[in-house]
């Protein structure tokens, strides 16, 4: 099938449907009309797009921590934990990295030992694997709505199991699910696989059944600088609508400057529903995901706790619907419940004292945004050029051309030709453009900020300063300064 951003016919949804659902004996016990009728049962308090919306509109940010374990039972536990002990009010299941890769036989044998052992021995849940009836008894045993999070190129055998079990978001995309997460997978593939699992939510959404998607706004999560992670989410975004889908969460990774975070959350969520009404997508409900810092943590938990919480005050002021929480483990690896509820709850206090309150308005927030807006639509101008129109097209030949090139990502397919450094304030820009389509005017800021840094420190702009500030939050500081300063 011959990759395009239109809507696939029910036809050519229903033939690719037979194959991925042949892909795991779990796929086979998927009836859409039972699935339809049991989601039509989900109360409004436990369906991820009905709770968001209304977040909204009530101009209140919500908080959802990651988390996954291999078996059911102690996956329910482990969520229930979070909401009792942590206050979550959305809930995860981070799904473990075989089943992101398709893998289903090694997560068969994962769950075997982790019930010989005691302990999950895979580093998430394994839906696929359990199937409906499994991902069923977790909706059903919880209180809150319940989202996927993954990082799978391929998600579609997942969605159709997720979302038959009651799980009412899916996150991820055809690029941020792919170039951040894989190595070898052709970007026009993921694409394609993505329309799929946007296209099964277009079918709920014309049965009546509102369900959320959320692409993955950080993507590397490492310096990404806002315009970039902007675009590609506007992108996901657009794809999502043409196939129906109406509920979508644009989400951005904190960079550490507060005015430039909260100038890229309200640029986002701004520029999102400009695209969207520019073509012709209507009825759509746009909300915000800020994530928590996804660099390099601290080791020590103080100080951890402090990140979360400059986090979490980026987030409330954005006026963010939604912050996804780190804990204070971060740097050491897979969290402990009480360690997942304390990050949380930590979250969850600096909400509370923040509510209702927005970063004032200003001559520097005001510049930022329309900076962000400016890079965005320069990218994302050249996309559908590239394109002739067509934004699916038009992204594949972006990215073998370097339009869209996401730093530090592993896929092959992306150029790797761009490099970020902070400023002298801390913002994420551009020091190696690459063949990303900025203005003259745009380039020269770029320089001009990235020059007044260098200056300060005394030194010339180059590489150095990027793997400086890649290690600062690890040790202790936003900026990568040299040593002695």
């Amino acid at each position: 099938m011959e990759l395009k951003n239109k809507r696939w016919t029910d036809e050519e949804f229903f033939k690719v449907r037979e194959e991925v659902l042949s892909q795991w004996p779990t796929g086979k016990e998927v009836d859409l009309q039972e699935a339809v009728d049991y989601l039509k049962k989900v109360p409004e308090e436990k369906n991820f797009a009905i709770k968001l919306k209304k977040a909204k509109e009530e101009k209140r940010t919500l908080a959802q921590p990651r988390a996954g374990v291999a078996l059911i039972d102690d996956h329910i536990e482990l969520l229930n934990y979070l909401d009792k002990e942590g206050g979550a009010d959305f809930l995860p299941s981070t799904i473990d990295s075989y089943t992101r890769q398709n893998r289903y036989e090694e997560c068969e044998v994962g769950i075997d030992e982790s019930i010989k052992a005691g302990r999950s021995m895979l580093n998430g849940f394994p839906a696929v694997n359990h199937g409906i009836k499994g991902c069923r008894k977790v909706y059903e045993s919880v209180n809150l709505p319940v989202q996927a999070r993954h990082g799978t190129p391929d998600s579609r055998l997942l969605a159709e199991i997720i979302h038959a079990g009651g799980w009412t978001s899916n996150e991820g995309g055809g690029i941020s699910y792919n170039v951040p997460y894989a190595k070898a997978v052709p970007i026009e593939k993921s694409i394609r696989d993505w329309q799929y699992c946007d296209r099964l939510v277009g079918f709920y959404e014309e049965q009546g059944i509102t369900l959320n998607r959320e692409p993955f706004g950080p993507l590397t999560g490492t310096l990404v600088p806002p315009s970039m992670s902007n675009a590609v989410g506007i992108i996901e975004a657009l794809l999502a609508a043409e196939q129906g889908v109406k509920n979508i969460t644009v989400g951005y990774g904190q960079c550490g400057n507060l005015v430039q975070d909260v100038a890229a959350v309200r640029a986002l969520e701004e520029q999102t529903e400009e695209y969207l009404a520019e073509y012709g997508y209507k009825d759509m409900v746009i909300t915000t995901v800020f994530h928590q810092w996804m660099g390099g943590f601290p080791e020590d938990e103080a100080r951890a706790f402090g990140v979360i919480s400059l986090g979490s005050t980026a987030a409330a002021l954005s006026g963010a619907t939604k912050v996804i929480v780190k804990t204070p483990h971060e740097a050491v690896g897979i969290p402990t419940k009480e360690a997942n509820a304390a990050g949380i709850r930590a979250t969850k206090m600096i909400l509370n004292m923040l509510e209702g309150q927005r970063l004032p308005d200003s001559k520097a927030l005001q510049a930022e945004i329309e900076i962000i807006k400016a890079e965005t639509k320069c990218i994302l101008d050249k996309v559908f050029e590239l394109g002739n129109g067509d934004l699916a097209v038009g992204t594949v030949k972006a990215f073998e051309q370097g339009v869209l090139d996401i730093p530090f990502a592993p896929s092959k397919y992306n150029a790797g030709k761009i490099l970020p450094a902070r400023d002298n304030e801390g913002c994420v820009r551009y020091l190696m453009t690459g063949n990303i389509p900025l203005s003259k005017d745009l380039l020269d800021f770029n320089r001009a900020r990235l020059e007044e840094r260098a200056k300060f420190e005394g030194r010339e702009v180059g590489f150095q300063m990027t793997v400086d500030d890649i290690f600062a939050v690890g040790k202790g500081k936003l900026i990568g300064r040299p040593e002695g300063m």
